[in-house]
């Protein structure tokens, strides 16, 4: 199999404006980008690393390089029980830039949550999906739950 990192980059970009559009943010990708990268980190945290594998499977190429950037395999998850730690852990993810992405309050954070699940559903299998719900916290089941159907 030939690597072609063009077709990588189109398909990245393509998705990108596609993503950003989705989230309501215009033309900005920049911001996008930020956003789900921080989200699907915040995702790697909280599953089994099995799960990430399969879930990574799915995923188109420029996809699976923003999950696995800078992962560390860590043997201990943290206790990540409700949204709003989750929320926390994503503005982590994203750094200085979470106030400015994300805002103060987690309403926007969630509603990208949402959006981003609504999106990836294009890339993975509705069976994926269920099977990073039921391994997640009760009280963060629902950020998959009413998204994965779409």
């Amino acid at each position: 199999m030939a690597l072609n990192f063009n077709q990588y980059a189109t398909e990245g970009n393509t998705f990108l404006k596609g993503y950003t559009k989705h989230l309501g943010l215009g033309k900005d990708t920049e911001k996008a980008g930020r956003i789900v990268t921080s989200i699907l980190h915040g995702l790697r945290e909280i599953i089994p690393v099995e799960e990430s594998l399969q879930f990574i499977a799915q995923l188109p190429m420029f996809l699976k390089a923003a999950y696995v950037n800078g992962w560390t395999i860590k043997k201990k998850k943290p206790k990540i029980k409700h949204m709003e730690e989750f929320v926390e852990l994503v503005k982590e993810f994203d750094g200085a830039a979470a106030i400015n992405d994300y805002g103060y309050e987690n309403d926007l954070a969630e509603k990208y949550i949402d959006l981003t699940f609504m999106y990836l559903r294009k890339y993975v299998s509705l069976g994926e999906m269920e099977d990073i719900r039921d391994g997640l916290p009760k009280n963060l089941k629902s950020m998959i739950y009413s998204n994965i159907m779409f």
